[in-house]
């Protein structure tokens, strides 16, 4: 079953929300275990806050000595293993980036952002030479702006999308994906009238996934 790991050398990319995102919108009709490999433990926290979607469960990963394992044993009764990896060049993130079929580099429309996805890149690119296989990764813009950019985000933008790989869906900056940290759970069981822009923000969340899924099956065709 696939592995996707969430990775970048800087914390406060974004990763813990985006796979979180992930992982609840694919357990709305496939199972999904979530390892939680980061020592913020931010997942873990996430879902100890409200009931999880009933094919979703998350693990709190034991370190590099097991990592591999968890991962393994992770595929053996899930459709997808997703895992939230620590915001550092570590060996942890090594060997998860060693077992996964896609990794997913979070970043901001900021410069600080951007030269941490190109080091996170780098860091697949070398663990991908020393399998003597090509590691499949892919820069996820999020906590954009959903409709004005400003002159030097869309420059940034549009040079990082010339430069490398890179999702067409942006998960923008929404009021329901920061509430998930407080809430728990997943978008769909939150109330529309205490969380504004819900149903953007699951459109948002769906548009995502499907472009996961659709460069898993890309991949895997070849």
């Amino acid at each position: 079953m696939p592995v996707i790991s969430f990775a970048s050398s800087k914390g406060g990319a974004g990763k813990t929300t985006s796979s979180i995102v992930l992982a609840t919108t694919f357990a709305g009709g496939r199972g999904v275990v979530l390892i939680d490999a980061d020592p913020a433990g931010r997942a873990t926290s996430w879902s100890t806050r409200s009931p999880l979607p009933e094919n979703l469960e998350v693990i709190r990963s034991q370190g590099e000595r097991h990592i591999q394992d968890e991962i393994e044993k992770a595929r053996d009764r899930a459709t997808f293993v997703i895992v939230d990896l620590e915001g550092a060049a570590t060996r942890v993130n090594a060997y998860a980036m060693a077992e996964s079929d896609l990794v997913i580099i979070p970043m901001g429309d900021e410069q600080q952002d951007a030269d941490a996805a190109i080091e996170t890149l780098a860091q697949v690119k070398q663990e991908g030479r020393a399998l003597r296989r090509e590691i499949p990764a892919a820069v996820l813009f999020c906590r954009t702006k959903a409709a004005v950019k400003s002159r030097l985000a869309k420059e940034l933008n549009h040079e990082m999308r010339g430069a490398v790989l890179a999702f067409k869906t942006e998960l923008n900056d929404r009021t329901a994906f920061s509430s998930l940290h407080s809430l728990g759970g997943g978008l769909e069981g939150m109330n529309p009238s205490d969380v504004g822009g819900l149903e953007k923000a699951i459109s948002n969340a769906n548009d995502f996934a499907s472009e996961v899924i659709d460069i898993l099956a890309e991949m895997k065709n070849g």
